[in-house]
């Protein structure tokens, strides 16, 4: 889907380039079935692929320097390439990058940005699945850095921010929860608005433009949406298909079904966004088909030309090491 999904989104975004890695084998007849997109691409032969069940550290030993992925990073970093994007091992992908690209200098720990269907339109969700755990500092991090990608991917210039917690009340939740909305509540950022604490309906609801959380958390409620949207749509075609009045029924309400369709249809806002990293790097998810993939690719592109990697430094220089910083260091003890 990979080659496929480049066509489809050259046709969207025709002034993009692509440098392309992989088995020549395997991908140059592809490739020639797009003369459009060959037109436009740099081709780099790669003898090694990782493996989806590669473990990270077993690809940063076997493909650190020769495989397709790394070579995507490595041209990130060089300057041949603006943005790298991989339907690849998440793991590896993770431990390359950050090997690779380094993170930025305010930041420890980068992490996974989803883009979430809602019901008044998306919301960034980060992190689903980076790191596991998150301190203070780090929470606060994350929603810097989450609300400079939504302002540009809402065109919103102080996109609201809150942080997931079993409860929106302040005495619940974790200390270090606690802390980071402490934190946000008392320092006044100026390219974000705090909203508080928000809890897992309020993902589905839209409630604020970016939502925060720590990996394990974020990876959990991310699956348990895909899980629920296929448990629907098997739930509606079985329903639908049970009896001839609701076969008949289904014509009728075709248009509303298609629409509903549409608008869960997860390879619409495929692609997650590694922030905090050094380069922008765009993770599809392995399953999805070309389509998918250009909406991977799109991401990157829009990542690229709103400058996102400018927008994090900003924010971040803005907002550390000054207030957030010695709050972060010496944060209040709650009752």
């Amino acid at each position: 889907m990979v080659i496929p999904g480049a066509a489809l989104s050259l046709v969207r975004r025709p002034d993009t380039a692509f440098v392309i890695h992989g088995r020549s084998e395997e991908c140059l007849p592809l490739l020639d079935q797009h003369p459009a997109l060959k037109a436009v691409t740099t081709f780099v032969h790669s003898d090694v692929a990782i493996r989806m069940d590669d473990k990270p550290s077993q690809a940063l030993r076997q493909g650190r320097y020769k495989s397709s992925m790394w070579r995507a990073l490595d041209s990130v970093k060089k300057g041949e390439a603006d943005a790298a994007v991989s339907a690849g091992n998440t793991g590896a992908l993770m431990a390359m990058s950050k090997f690779c690209l380094r993170t930025m200098a305010q930041v420890d720990r980068p992490a996974i940005a989803a883009i979430w269907p809602t019901m008044k339109g998306e919301s960034i969700v980060l992190d689903v699945g980076a790191t596991i755990g998150a301190d203070a500092r780090h929470l606060v991090d994350l929603a810097i850095m989450g609300s400079a990608m939504a302002q540009i991917v809402f065109d919103i210039d102080r996109p609201s921010v809150g942080l997931l917690n079993v409860g929106v009340e302040e005495i619940k939740g974790v200390e270090e929860v606690k802390s980071a909305g402490r934190i946000l509540k008392e320092t006044n950022f100026p390219h974000l608005t705090y909203a508080g604490f928000v809890e897992g309906d309020d993902i589905g609801k839209g409630t604020v433009d970016v939502i925060v959380t720590e990996g394990f958390a974020g990876n959990i409620a991310l699956k348990t949406a895909e899980g629920t949207a296929k448990q629907i749509a098997s739930y509606l075609r079985s329903a639908m298909s049970r009896t001839l009045m609701a076969k008949i029924g289904y014509l009728f309400a075709k248009g509303a079904f298609d629409a509903l369709r549409a608008k869960m249809d997860p390879r619409r806002a495929n692609g997650g966004v590694f922030l905090g990293l050094d380069g922008i790097v765009i993770k599809s998810h392995g399953g999805t088909d070309a389509m998918g993939f250009a909406a991977a690719i799109d991401l990157g592109y829009d990542m690229v030309k709103h400058d996102l990697l400018s927008k994090i430094r900003d924010s971040l220089e803005v907002n550390f090491p000054n207030a957030a910083a010695e709050a972060v260091a010496s944060p209040e003890t709650s009752e």
